[in-house]
Order: structure tokens, then C-alpha cells, then sequence
């Protein structure tokens, strides 16, 4: 958990400071995470099932969602994507030149 809070203060201040209306766009966020998220999450409940994966209890809150999958994990598939879209708006914001090279105006 301690990652996931280092994760979002890596990050979320650039939506405070910086103005990049990630949060603002929140629907397109969530279309933007949820796919591969979903994808990642239920491999993560195949390997689960399979015990080819399994989690450190003694450094997990204990707190289960669907699958046997931890709080966690779930909260990694959102704010890990979540923390890479805001940096990536961060530095198209700092340097919009970069935005036009890639995206077009």
C-alpha cells in the first residue's frame, strides 16, 4: 500500500499544479484504464487459481475483492495507468510543442 500512496503523490500533484485535466476528463480515464485492467485482472485471478502467483500476506491490508485478488492489486491497475496518463499530460502540458509532433494540433 505504502507504493501505491508513493504512486499517487508521484503523480497526482501534477493535476493540481499543472492543470492537466486528467481528472476533469474522467470518463475517457476510465476507457483509457479499464480494458487492459480488466484483462490483467482476471489473468491475475487465473494465476491465482492456478497457484502460480500469490501475494505476501504479511504485507497486504487482508482485504479481498472478487477472485481472492487483493485491495491491492486492484488499486495497482488503477493507479499505476492512472499515474501514466497523468505524467504523460504533465509533460505534454509543460512542453505542448511535443503534443503537436506526436498528436497534431
Amino acid at each position: 500500500m505504502a507504493m501505491l500512496i508513493f504512486i499517487f503523490c508521484g503523480s497526482g500533484w501534477l493535476e493540481i499544479v499543472l492543470k492537466t485535466g486528467v481528472l476533469r476528463r474522467l470518463k475517457r480515464a476510465v476507457l483509457s484504464i479499464f480494458p487492459i485492467s480488466a484483462l490483467f485482472l482476471i489473468w491475475d485471478a487465473y494465476a491465482i487459481a492456478q497457484g502460480h502467483w500469490f501475494f505476501d500476506r504479511t504485507q497486504m491490508l487482508g482485504i479481498y475483492g472478487p477472485f481472492s485478488i487483493p485491495l491491492e492489486e486492484y488499486l495497482f491497475f488503477l493507479f499505476v495507468p492512472l499515474a501514466a496518463i497523468l505524467t504523460i499530460e504533465g509533460v505534454t502540458t509543460v512542453k505542448p510543442h511535443w503534443r503537436k509532433g506526436e498528436f497534431g494540433e
